[in-house]
């Protein structure tokens, strides 16, 4: 029948294969197209020997993309070969894996789909399957993809390591990630000294983990000692970003102690932390009025500022500008900032490395937002296997799809 012919075509089945019948169940809206072997000797797809067909499996069914409206599913009886050694075999057909129950075209659209989506939930309702369809899928392409990820072209010279927040009560995952490339590299559950080894320990290898030169981080002691203990070569840069940020919130600090002084300080917090350049006309104007009064907080602004220009300042002058900066904030006696000055002085090393080198933890900024944005979309993962398969398949530049 014509309908035979047109399947058969259509699957593009391999020589010796072919539809037998199509029956269509219009009740269910569902379409089974039956597959038959017609050859009697198969190739042993390992050892390339030509065997004999023994005898046939039971019959397995595949789920396939659908026929117009009609959920359309592949049934076959597929042949098992006796080899020269005796060994029985189960032959592989092309269109899907004989363990899985769902063809490859399957599995390639669900791909596509959740890499538009982000929602496996979503994914699962307009491709008409369930949900654990879904998120087998994502783990099986997540483990394909990180299979086939060639190392040797990589050049791990720099590395970023920064923390993620997995669930309520103060629950973290570790996320190493490579600049160069903009791709999460691994993930590992929790934040301790411990799992910070064992991702750098299952991503490197011994001789990859001595080629890095530079990480960047924050200032965790679990990071900072596994980075120095497991890369001997590597230079430990603080982010920018988190640098910042400390200074960011000792401004906060000194203004929520002064505005309990000052009316004139209410409503001024996003204007102090926001960039001078970015400043509204009426945020200008409302931070001049605080700089005129001399408050501390004004001071305190000040001196996050003057850090901010050290940042590329060159290897020649950063430890004297560092020095001077450190004199001249100590000097200001504001003991929110010398708090911070403090901090940065216990990590003195990896403070200056940031002022001079061009790596910061932007990037891993970024992934660490998209992150979030898995976790809003997806509306939580209960399991770390999940948010580390998510993480990977969306961020990990992987080669997801099957051959």
């Amino acid at each position: 029948m014509f309908t035979e012919n047109f399947f058969t075509r259509i699957l593009d089945l391999e020589d010796g294969w072919a539809v037998e019948s199509v029956d269509t169940d219009f009740s269910k809206e569902e379409i089974s197209i039956h597959i038959v072997c017609l050859s009697e000797q198969l190739e042993d797809t390992q050892t390339g020997e030509l065997c004999k067909i023994y005898d046939h499996a039971p019959a397995r069914k595949w789920r396939h993309l659908d026929t117009m409206q009609y959920k359309t599913y592949i049934k076959c009886e597929l042949p098992r070969i006796i080899t020269s050694e005796g060994k029985v075999k189960t032959v592989q057909p092309n269109w899907a894996s004989g363990y899985e129950r769902h063809t490859f075209l399957f599995e390639h659209a669900v791909i596509d789909l959740l890499k538009a989506s982000k929602n496996q939930t979503k994914t699962a309702q307009i491709m008409r399957c369930g949900f654990n369809v879904v998120n087998r899928i994502m783990h099986l392409s997540t483990k394909r993809g990180m299979g086939r990820r060639n190392y040797t072209k990589l050049i791990f010279d720099q590395l970023s390591i920064d923390e993620k927040s997995f669930k309520k009560g103060h629950q973290y995952i570790t996320v190493l990630s490579h600049p160069g490339s903009g791709c999460v590299l691994d993930v590992e559950e929790d934040r301790t000294k411990e799992a910070c080894k064992s991702l750098f320990n299952r991503t490197l290898t011994e001789t990859q983990l001595g080629q890095v030169t530079t990480i960047s981080m924050d200032m965790w002691p679990a990071y900072i000692n596994s980075a120095q203990e497991l890369l001997p070569n590597a230079a430990i840069t603080h982010d920018r970003f988190h640098l910042i940020m400390y200074l960011n919130k000792a401004i906060d600090q000194v203004r929520r102690r002064e505005v309990k002084h000052h009316d004139e300080l209410k409503n001024t917090r996003f204007t102090l932390l926001k960039n001078p350049e970015n400043f509204t006309e009426k945020q200008r104007i409302k931070y001049e009025a605080i700089a005129d009064a001399n408050y501390e907080v004004s001071k305190a602004w000040q001196v996050r500022e003057n850090f901010k220009d050290l940042f590329s300042c060159g290897k020649l002058f950063a430890w004297t500008l560092y020095n001077k900066w450190t004199a001249d904030s100590k000097r200001k006696n504001i003991k929110e900032i010398d708090k911070v000055v403090e901090t940065f002085n216990n990590h003195i090393s990896g403070v200056v490395n940031a002022l001079i080198m061009n790596l910061s933890n932007a990037m891993a900024e970024r992934l660490n937002g998209k992150i979030q944005e898995l976790k809003t979309v997806g509306k939580g993962y209960r399991t770390f296997a999940n948010f580390r398969s998510a993480i990977l398949f969306f961020h990990g530049g992987l080669d997801l799809y099957p051959h």
